[in-house]
């Protein structure tokens, strides 16, 4: 019987240790031929220098299974290292099938102390690094789409956050990037369904070193609950050719949970007794529908889901 993701090839982001390094495993176990990419910075904060430990060894644990496997070490931050990124697994493996974007650093402050470099180094490994390989690889389903004369297979999976969901205090910058990756998503959706491509998000919880001092509590036997290992099949059903008719969604998924959070929707609707609102109007309607509230509450769905700082 044949594998879901025989014959395929795919780019695992970030896939030398924690949730990328569980996917890009899932995603060898399901058949497809995987390019290992880690920059191998030991720092969750994006400093220390660059190794190419982490995704060999990744690469390693794939072809010690049966496997097929290639790391790449480069930036996807950079432009022209994650184009060559994209070269690298068209070339080893004639075409590209499946993007998986994970690739992260964290520089948590307060938005009263973030400075410029903490700001802009989150978004340029997180938002920029997910818009840089989906450009290549958009690029490259497209020239295959108009030399086939219709439609190619291409699967984007893209890695968001609860921090986007439901605000972190001490994670502007990266919440920032994560609903900013949200709305890549969605547009790359839209943009590329015509071509066979599909672009989903996941908000994954999982106790890996990005999360090492939130999740502390570690169960002694069985296995843990915030495992990378409970993110994966998920992202290899999203890989998969039956997937085909999931686009531009959104899903929360940890410990044996998934759920599928839909858009935004209106809330509440005010309409003006007049051509435009008073400011008194205005208030007096406003001031009646949050009260009661907290100042910090959020949105429903996220307290419905249990969703805090992940």
């Amino acid at each position: 019987m044949s594998l879901p993701l025989e014959g395929l090839s795919a780019i695992v982001t970030g896939a030398g240790r924690g949730l990328g390094r569980a996917e890009a495993l899932q995603l060898a176990r399901l058949g497809a031929a995987v390019v290992v990419n880690d920059y191998g910075q030991p720092g969750r904060d994006g400093t220390g220098e660059a190794s190419a430990g982490p995704a060999e060894e990744t690469v390693a644990e794939i072809r010690a299974a049966g496997g097929t496997a290639v790391a790449h070490t480069g930036d996807v931050a950079d432009f022209q290292q994650a184009g060559a990124l994209v070269e690298l697994a068209v070339s080893k493996f004639g075409k590209l099938d499946i993007l998986v974007n994970n690739a992260g650093i964290l520089r948590d402050r307060m938005v009263f102390s973030m400075t410029e470099d903490e700001w802009d180094s989150v978004i340029r490994v997180h938002l920029k690094g997910h818009f840089n390989t989906t450009r290549f690889a958009a690029a490259h389903w497209r020239e295959r789409s108009k030399a086939a004369g219709g439609p190619v297979y291409g699967r984007i999976v893209n890695t968001s956050s609860e921090a986007f969901l439901a605000g972190s205090a001490g994670q502007p910058n990266y919440a920032a990037a994560k609903g900013g990756i949200v709305g890549l998503t969605t547009s790359t959706a839209h943009a590329l369904a015509k071509y066979g491509v599909t672009a989903n998000a996941i908000c994954p919880r999982a106790r890996t070193r990005m999360t090492e001092d939130v999740f502390t509590d570690v169960p002694a036997t069985g296995l843990d609950p915030l495992a990378p290992e409970h993110v994966a099949p998920l992202v290899g059903c999203l890989a998969a050719p039956a997937a085909g008719r999931i686009n531009g969604q959104l899903f929360v998924v940890h410990g044996g949970m998934v759920a599928v959070v839909e858009r935004p929707r209106v809330g509440a609707k005010f309409d003006s007794k007049q051509d435009t609102f008073t400011h008194d109007e205005l208030d007096t309607l406003l001031t009646a529908h949050f009260a009661g509230r907290g100042p910090g509450e959020t949105f429903a769905a996220v307290e419905v889901l249990g969703l805090r700082r992940a």
